[in-house]
């Protein structure tokens, strides 16, 4: 498992053999089971969660007690909530896998100490959020400028594999879509 975890970080910064087993050394594995949680509403988040198999959704209850999927954490992708974890307050949003999952956990604890001895990770975490911000200005961009279904297809081309393997009324409820809509495009494409 520290194997994928050590790849992805390699992928932006390199790390010699020291910081990558102090790295190795300090962060925790855990295996979620299906519908198991790493964070609930109401809690403090603990750490950043790297997936390393399974998936993850973040997600937060809406007043109508219905759910609104904000983002998706696959293999290779790293979910928190940043806002809980800096500030030590009590998170809005829930963590819970949506398969069998493996994740690398970078406790809050520890995460200070890593980046004074091992100061190319904050580099490495900067660009990762530089990444994840892109995604989510260009994902409020789509919502605003395109169509549902447009959404949805560019979705579908962009993650073929996970629009298969994934609940359609998660899908909706992250593309902010009906579940019923979902399957009135579905059906469009196989006439």
């Amino acid at each position: 498992m520290q194997k994928d975890l050590l790849h992805h970080i390699g992928k932006f910064i390199p790390l010699n053999e020291a910081e990558q087993q102090l790295l190795v050394d300090r962060i925790r594995y855990e295996k979620i089971p299906k519908k198991g949680f790493l964070l609930q509403a109401g809690k403090v988040c603990s750490g950043r969660f790297f997936v390393i198999s399974g998936c993850l959704r973040q997600y937060v209850m809406k007043e109508n007690e219905s759910e609104q999927i904000i983002q998706f954490g696959l293999p290779g992708w790293w979910i928190c909530d940043h806002r809980s974890l800096e500030n030590g307050e009590p998170s809005e949003y829930y963590v819970q896998a949506t398969e069998v999952s493996e994740v690398a956990i970078i406790d809050a604890g520890v995460q200070e100490e890593l980046f004074s001895k091992i100061p190319l990770l904050e580099r490495y975490f900067r660009l990762i959020f530089q990444r994840a911000y892109d995604a989510s200005l260009t994902r409020i961009s789509l919502e605003y400028c395109i169509s549902g279904e447009e959404r949805y297809h560019q979705f579908a081309k962009n993650f073929p594999d996970f629009v298969q393997k994934i609940p359609q009324y998660m899908l909706a409820s992250f593309l902010g879509l009906t579940p019923e809509f979902i399957s009135i495009i579905r059906a469009k494409k196989k006439r």
